[in-house]
């Protein structure tokens, strides 16, 4: 994507700018170079304009926060998984009633995913937009229909959390939470795309945190089911430092690294009480020192 910047002679914030970048573009794609170019015409009104192309350069990597960790997460574009329509799975198939090889195209259906969406674990239904016939009648006219997936409110239990929480899910939901033999592991071993939800990425990051932290706050009075319970996850514990990432949006993240990276300011008496510590050490160090001798 491609936009046109005009320039006043001050600079973009750094943030702001790597926050529209990211957004607009793949990560897959950067380019090695900085991708601001001239536009061959003359300025207008002493306005010096610019094409800028909001992909980041190489140089702005560095700035991303959690190093290889968070990029990771950013540059996983794999598709969900199917849910409101089956994929062939193959290109090409024979007519049934000519035999002839004709293309297959798996075309996925278009879903809209409502904030509330975000907010509860759908199991990756959405919102669909389509038309209908009036009154079931072919011959009328078409109308608009949505078509909503049925939404329950349930309390679900986490083992690592030790903790009930009572969510809004569909019967996808259930389902999903039942072949994965328990709500942690459901919430474990989904991915992002198919999760697709804040509240779901959130009670991850807390029960990866939990794992690599072995907290003992978990079960205090009874050590044994503790260590039961982190034995019986270990298969999903990393480590903390990557662990706090997990599930963080953009704005999250670049807020992140803005506070660890943030320094209080240092008053500047304090400097100069060291130095002149320093130099009076020196100068007591360079004066000649008198020894008696004794008889």
């Amino acid at each position: 994507m491609v936009t046109f910047q005009v320039t006043w002679g001050c600079t973009e914030n750094r943030s702001e700018k790597l926050i529209q970048a990211i957004r607009y573009s793949p990560l897959s794609a950067f380019p090695q170079q900085d991708a601001v170019t001239q536009i061959p015409t003359a300025p207008v009104g002493g306005l010096e304009v610019k094409q800028r192309d909001l992909r980041p350069s190489a140089a702005a990597l560095p700035e991303i926060p959690a190093g290889h960790h968070y990029l990771k997460s950013l540059q996983d574009t794999s598709p969900p998984a199917p849910v409101h329509w089956k994929p062939l799975g193959v290109k090409y198939r024979a007519n049934p009633k000519t035999g002839h090889r004709e293309r297959v195209q798996d075309v996925p259906i278009p879903i809209y995913y409502p904030p509330e969406a975000q907010d509860g674990l759908w199991g990756g239904e959405g919102w669909i937009c389509g038309s209908r016939y009036a009154n079931n009648d072919k011959l009328s006219a078409r109308v608009k229909k949505t078509w909503k997936p049925q939404l329950f409110k349930r309390e679900l239990y986490s083992e690592i959390l030790d903790q009930k929480f009572n969510v809004t899910v569909t019967a996808r939901t259930l389902d999903l939470i039942d072949a994965a033999y328990g709500f942690d592991f459901y919430i474990l071993k989904t991915p992002k795309q198919d999760l697709n939800s804040k509240f779901g990425m959130d009670l991850k990051r807390a029960m990866l945190l939990r794992l690599a932290r072995k907290d003992t706050e978990l079960y205090p009075d009874d050590p044994a089911r503790r260590e039961k319970t982190y034995g019986k996850y270990k298969q999903f514990e990393i480590p903390a430092e990557e662990a706090e990432w997990v599930g963080l949006s953009l704005e999250e993240a670049v807020e992140k690294q803005r506070l660890l990276e943030h320094k209080d300011p240092e008053p500047l008496y304090k400097s100069c009480v060291e130095n002149l510590v320093k130099e009076l050490a020196m100068q007591k160090l360079a004066e000649p020192q008198l020894l008696e001798k004794k008889d």
